[in-house]
């Protein structure tokens, strides 16, 4: 049983595309993601604004407003709610070059549109967590943008939420490159930075995902434990990642097992989940798993978690004051990797 609460999103059980091949399972409608969330043992559900409200932009804010309730009442019937709302700001064409940093003036007035109804979405969910995943919000080329002005930008859309619902929470969620050649905020530190600069640095704080500070070439563990310092990580996705290439979103730990050892004890000993935050599993099934066993990348991070609180639970701190105060990090080092074996 895990002291944690476990999230994910409707893409997260997905049809197999990528990148460099088409899709190889059939969709799944959004009810039956839900019910199988509900059976699995999640508490919450992430969304995109779209997710929650598929035709928003050929929709009134009265009919967006509407749709969303009904997402609300199939959330109560399984016992589920919501954990936040995220803008999706990428894949319509309007935001081709950035939405809030686009060097359109109409673009940056669509994303701004896409913010607020996503905000509204959000209150009739029952939720005070709006997620930028600032995907386009860079530069494909360089010279084509102003970063100074770019960074602006981004924090003049961020008091702009922030104005338009006072008790909104603002979590933007890091990430180096990819789609963009390079992020205007790609490491935790930048997020601190750009809500040190808003209007209310108290409702802006920062998502970390695992593989998000892998492709930054930075340890997981020690990004989280940034933001736990700022009292500033108010979510997390963990998953994982082979090296500094493509966002891979693999099950967590099916890479680097003392590393998602390290993510969940700095979560542990630093009370993250105490103040209702979530565990997020931004994971996804492999291109050869069959529609049946589409689910099982989310059980199986959810049992790395739950294996790590135990590793966690048996860790001896006596050992390690003693060997710290010796300097003897190799004898720790050896004994948290026999710990991880199972001879401890």
């Amino acid at each position: 049983m895990s002291q944690f609460k476990f999230s994910a999103g409707p893409w997260n059980v997905h049809e197999g595309g990528d990148a460099f091949g088409p899709t190889v399972r059939d969709s799944i409608p959004f009810e039956e993601k839900v019910k199988m969330f509900a059976k699995m043992g999640l508490s919450a559900v992430q969304f995109h604004d779209d997710d929650a409200v598929p035709d928003m932009n050929n929709m009134t804010l009265d009919e967006i407003k509407e749709a969303a309730k009904k997402v609300k009442a199939l959330l109560d019937q399984y016992g589920l709610v919501a954990e936040f709302v995220a803008p999706r700001l990428w894949e319509d064409g309007r935001t081709h070059d950035g939405g809030f940093t686009s060097m359109s003036e109409t673009d940056r007035e669509f994303a701004k549109w896409r913010s607020e109804r996503s905000i509204d979405i959000a209150n009739e969910l029952g939720c005070d967590k709006i997620v930028l995943w600032l995907a386009r919000e860079g530069t494909l080329c360089y010279e084509s943008k102003n970063p100074v002005q770019g960074v602006e930008r981004l924090i003049e859309a961020i008091n702009g939420m922030l104005a338009y619902d006072p008790a909104i929470k603002v979590l933007i969620e890091s990430k180096p490159n990819e789609p963009i050649d390079r992020s205007y905020c790609p490491t935790l530190g930048h997020v601190m930075a750009v809500a040190s600069k808003t209007n209310d640095p108290s409702r802006v704080g920062g998502l970390l995902e695992s593989a998000h500070a892998i492709l930054a070439g930075l340890d997981p563990a020690n990004e989280m434990a940034f933001g736990l310092a700022f009292d500033k990580l108010w979510g997390v996705h963990l998953n994982d990642q082979n090296g500094m290439k493509y966002d891979q979103d693999k099950a967590f730990g099916a890479e680097n097992l003392r590393q998602s050892f390290n993510q969940v004890k700095v979560l542990i000993e630093n009370g993250y989940g105490k103040k209702g935050e979530y565990i997020g599993l931004d994971v996804k099934a492999m291109r050869t798993q069959k529609i049946e066993d589409c689910y099982r990348h989310l059980a199986n991070s959810m049992k790395v978690v739950q294996l790590m609180e135990e590793k966690v639970a048996k860790f001896d701190y006596a050992l390690q004051k003693k060997l710290v105060a010796e300097r003897n990090y190799e004898a720790l080092e050896m004994y948290v990797l026999e710990l991880l074996l199972g001879s401890k």
